[in-house]
């Protein structure tokens, strides 16, 4: 058997000092948007209306803009629908929010007319800063243009938007904007062809 150095290299002593340190993380910088009554009422008035499977949307309609969302004429909310901070949420008319949508909404989440937000999506505002030691968080808004259509189990990332009339496949995951009429698929999301409307 040939003798093996086991010393450690100059990288492994680098890597041996990086560390990340979660007992430090301090979110001191992040504003909530209300008190912390508020977010507790909110989470025991969503687990008994907003996503409870009683049938119809009128009740989450209403109980979302008692929070604080802006919500248009016609929003069809179905059954499980999950939503951080409603007095960050805009939705336009006629739009469809569809079961087990998930809108993480630490930063504002505006969502425009005749959009169509399918079963299981998820539009996350926040993310972690990976090159500090305290993870630090990152919250940016997204929006999502009138006409366009988030299909079943989507991403879409932080800071991004959805153009008027894009299109994010089924399990798409978007990390960058999605130009205008145009469908996208896959992870991450690539354009794969104009969207026409007859």
């Amino acid at each position: 058997m040939r003798d093996i150095d086991v010393a450690p290299s100059s990288d492994n002593r680098a890597d041996s000092q990086r560390r990340v340190e979660l007992g430090q993380y301090v979110n001191l910088g992040f504003d909530r948007g209300r008190s912390r009554w508020v977010e507790a009422l909110w989470l025991l008035v969503q687990a008994l209306f907003v996503r409870s499977w009683i049938p119809g949307a009128w009740h989450r309609r209403w109980v979302l803009r008692l929070f604080g969302a802006r919500i248009g004429v016609g929003v069809d909310i179905k059954p499980g629908v999950r939503v951080k901070f409603p007095w960050r949420l805009a939705v336009g008319d006629h739009t469809w929010l569809g079961e087990d949508v998930w809108i993480d909404n630490l930063a504002p989440v505006e969502i425009g007319a005749s959009c169509c937000i399918s079963q299981g999506a998820y539009l996350c505002t926040g993310s972690h800063d990976w090159t500090s030691s305290t993870f630090d968080l990152i919250v940016k808004p997204i929006r999502v243009r009138d006409g366009a259509w988030v299909a079943a189990k989507a991403v879409v990332a932080p800071g991004v938007t959805l153009e008027e009339g894009a299109v994010l496949g089924l399990g798409g995951v978007a990390t960058c904007d999605l130009e205008s009429w145009t469908i996208y698929a896959g992870c991450p999301a690539q354009k794969i062809r104009k969207r026409d409307i007859s």
